[in-house]
């Protein structure tokens, strides 16, 4: 059973889970994942040992962009059931000691919701932004219906934009409404009420889409932090046990706007998401245009630097300090998977070695724990493809669970399915790596119910870098040192002079005040207390997971 304990507490012990719902069980047999699917899955779940699920929008739609395009927010998708499907999920998860997260499409709807159905047949109405003129401005998009003029889109043009107001009059755009007019205000209570029907429900907060995107023209994000920390007020009284995660990208910005936590993303920050690229990014699935080809550090050539995210992690880290948390994703419904193009399976162990142990919150997308790879060469699918090199729909196949039809996905015929099954012969699935108990499953097993069991390898505990090349060294707690060689190459540092007895190893030896480590070998070691006397020139270890100075 979950317990109630406030966000601020829970969340330092979890470990989420992204379900793509639509790709990851499917009851019925229409070729589409549901909630059923998904409550039938749930002791692979429990196994793994994850106590966060983070649903991805599961709300009526069109399905013009797989969700995000919000026609009703009290109400499921038909494809996924009913209200009622979803609850019983949610109980089901709750007797497993899982909690459930929904998605919420805070910024923008449909153009098929009832809202903006009426806002383009009422010249009044302000839940949206609208230009009345003559003329559109840039990305306004004409209305579609008896009300003149043109309406500003968040994302694509049949998602508008809700007004939640401009943070600057421009003498220009006199249609531009102040934060506190009564659309905005509208606004704001209609957030509070779609979170406070679903947290009555059962639900355990939300990851908020878009959500530095509210307040326009906000310099600094100064009112739509206001906007959030507004909620974030009216959710501590409410629902003190309710979290509430931002796709912000940016969390020094984010989590002082009001946010429990915030992810590292393939977007955000002043770098444009370089701090999660330059960990697994490797040019070979989701592309996007404008980025600089960066060699990641979890890569076989060993070319790549991890100083990058050490340097964004700890900024991020001090600016938040122990207001919040920092989620680190393996992937997620955007980005391409760990194992994509040149990247192996038997490269995937270190990673995630990495990511279980570092003062992060660690978030797994569904099918990374066992290894199920970005698929190239699909179709546009509901809105996935950006642009000429980013497909999305090559991270949302469906979930292998074993060597039976579809994959054990749907009963389906192939060609109903939501999307291609991967077509690799010796594609991963749950059941095989289940019975192996050197499977990558079986690791990540292993390794989540460590870091459960050990308060030191939590966002808590304070965190040592002992080496920033390979192999990556770093001391949690005082007491386990970890080394991760994402490298194809051997490759050795200097190590503590204590003894180190493994937790957790392959390909990592320690011994004699060194660091051995074989290409993509990986290591925790628990150092015994009270002899501790580092070969290296670093700092001291600081608590609250912040890093020791540069060596």
């Amino acid at each position: 059973m979950t317990s109630r304990r406030p966000a601020t507490e829970w969340l330092a012990d979890a470990v989420l889970y992204q379900i793509y719902p639509q790709s990851f069980a499917d009851s019925d047999g229409d070729g589409i994942g549901d909630f059923a699917g998904a409550e039938a899955k749930l002791d692979h779940l429990a196994r793994l040992g994850v106590n966060t699920v983070w649903f991805n929008p599961c709300f009526a739609s069109p399905f013009r962009d797989a969700g995000y395009d919000v026609s009703d927010y009290l109400t499921v998708a038909p494809r996924y059931g009913t209200n009622d499907d979803l609850v019983k999920f949610v109980d089901a998860a709750r007797s497993r000691g899982i909690r459930v997260l929904l998605d919420l499409v805070a910024g923008h709807t449909s153009d098929e919701h009832a809202w903006f159905k009426a806002s383009a047949d009422d010249p009044a109405d302000q839940r949206y932004i609208w230009a009345d003129t003559d003329a559109p401005p840039p990305g306004f998009v004409a209305s579609p219906g008896t009300r003149p003029g043109f309406y500003q889109p968040n994302f694509f043009e049949s998602q508008p934009a809700l007004n939640f107001g401009h943070a600057r009059k421009d003498p220009d755009e006199p249609w531009r409404l102040p934060v506190d007019a009564e659309g905005p205000r509208a606004n704001r209570r209609a957030l509070r009420d779609i979170m406070d029907h679903w947290l009555s429900l059962g639900l355990s907060g939300f990851r908020v889409d878009m959500a530095a995107s509210l307040v326009k023209d906000d310099p600094g994000h100064v009112e739509t932090a206001k906007l959030w920390r507004e909620l974030r007020g009216w959710l501590d009284n409410s629902h003190p046990h309710a979290a509430l995660l931002s796709e912000w990208g940016d969390p020094a910005v984010s989590v002082p706007a009001g946010f429990h936590a915030d992810f590292f993303l393939q977007f955000g920050s002043q770098n444009d998401g370089l701090y999660l690229r330059s960990l697994w990014n490797n040019f070979a699935g989701t592309v996007s245009d404008p980025w600089t080809p960066q060699t990641p550090y979890f890569d076989a050539s060993g070319e790549g630097s991890a100083r990058t995210f050490l340097d964004g992690w700890s900024a991020a880290r001090d600016a938040i300090g122990d207001a919040g948390f920092i989620a680190l994703p393996t992937a997620n419904h955007d980005f391409s998977r760990l194992a994509c193009g040149p990247r192996t399976a038997e490269q995937l162990p270190a990673a995630f070695a990495f990511q279980l142990t570092w003062p992060t919150l660690p978030a797994i997308y569904y099918g990374d724990e066992i290894g199920m790879r970005y698929v190239p060469g699909l179709p546009d699918h509901e809105g996935s493809r950006l642009g000429p090199r980013y497909n999305r729909a090559g991270s949302r196949t469906p979930m292998q669970w074993d060597d039976t039809p579809n994959a054990g996905f749907s009963t389906a015929p192939a060609d109903r399915l939501y999307l291609p099954l991967d077509p690799d012969t010796n594609r991963p699935t749950v059941a095989a790596q289940q019975a192996d108990p050197d499977s990558l499953l079986n690791l990540v097993r292993r390794l989540i119910a460590l870091r459960r069991a050990t308060p030191d390898l939590g966002p808590a505990g304070s965190t040592e870098v002992l080496h920033d090349g390979y192999p990556l060294a770093y001391v949690r707690g005082g007491r386990y040192l970890v080394v991760v060689n994402p490298s194809g190459e051997h490759a050795d540092a200097a190590a503590p002079k204590d003894t180190a007895t493994p937790v957790v190893a392959s390909g990592v030896t320690v011994s004699g005040g060194r660091i051995s480590a074989d290409s993509f070998g990986y290591g925790i070691f628990e150092l015994q207390p009270g002899l501790r006397a580092v070969t290296h020139s670093g700092g001291a270890a600081l608590p609250s997971g912040r890093a020791a100075p540069r060596a």
